[in-house]
């Protein structure tokens, strides 16, 4: 019995290789939402000046993507070695600080690669081995990836969105998750219930209430769970971004019009609702008397 065979036949065995995969692919992520903003920065600075200077020679930019340079320390630059660069373990042994300069290191970098641990090992044991498993794993690191960056800087980058968005629609040519027709239906209902209401809250109040972003996002997730999960991603997403933002504006005293990304909530929303939203509807029905 090959590796592959042992785990479709052990659920178990398959949940603690996902976490471990978890681990791995949440110490990369850590790059993506660190880099992915800063490069994309970047492209934009040398297209502008391509526009605005075409007759300027660019400058020389130092190589700077999701390999290079390699992981270095914030504070003393020093480079990150392999064995310091151990998913967790590696945070734990040095204590959370740098191996060169004892400096400390933001606990967000575990606390990431233990979040897609936990993740996918929920989503392993919830699926089983095969090919949903895969492809929820991928959403769900997409999902994490896309939340951090849109906290961080209020950005969801179609260069993670997009594939992600026409990946779903692929899987569902198959019949993974949903027919191929509800998939497609909730592509487009997903951008247009968004973009309706973003229109509308400009007409009415002359302000933006969310970026373009936020719109691709529903689209995507309508991509992979079809127009099923929209009215629950929709309505899950708008009563913790609610809450949530109350209790984030009080933290920091900031005042009620500062604005809050509203990527992460549509996020866990959303993948709330493409595993577990049959389950939440039929129990609300029941409860409802229906």
């Amino acid at each position: 019995m090959n590796l592959l065979d042992y785990m479709a036949s052990h659920v178990l065995a398959f949940v603690l290789v996902a976490g471990l995969l978890g681990l791995i692919v949440g110490s990369f992520l850590n790059v993506v939402i660190h880099r992915l903003p800063k490069m994309l920065e970047r492209d934009w600075l040398r297209q502008a000046r391509e526009m605005l200077e075409p007759e300027q020679p660019l400058p020389e930019q130092p190589v700077y993507n999701l390999i290079l340079p390699h992981s270095h320390c914030p504070h003393c630059q020093a480079e990150i070695k392999p064995w310091q660069n151990l998913p967790l373990i590696s945070y734990a042994l040095l204590r959370g600080r740098c191996g060169n300069c004892r400096e400390r290191i933001s606990p967000r970098y575990p606390l990431v690669e233990l979040l897609t641990a936990v993740l996918s090992m929920l989503v392993a044991w919830q699926y089983g081995f095969g090919w949903a498993a895969a492809g929820v794993l991928l959403l769900t690191w997409a999902l994490i990836a896309l939340s951090l960056i849109d906290a961080d800087t209020q950005l969801l980058p179609d260069a993670i969105v997009l594939p992600m968005l026409w990946l779903g629609l692929i899987a569902n040519s198959f019949g993974l998750f949903t027919d191929m027709h509800s998939a497609l239906w909730g592509a487009v209902f997903g951008y247009l219930s968004l973009w309706s209401v973003y229109w509308l809250f400009k007409l009415v109040t002359g302000k933006e209430g969310m970026g373009y972003g936020d719109f691709k996002l529903l689209a995507m997730l309508g991509a992979w769970g079809g127009w099923q999960v929209l009215p629950l991603t929709i309505l899950l997403s708008s009563l913790v971004g609610a809450i949530l933002g109350i209790i984030i504006l009080k933290a920091r005293g900031d005042s009620n019009s500062t604005p809050l990304p509203f990527g992460p909530y549509l996020a866990i929303a959303g993948w709330i609702a493409i595993i577990w939203g049959d389950e939440i509807t039929g129990t609300y029905l029941r409860f409802a008397g229906f």
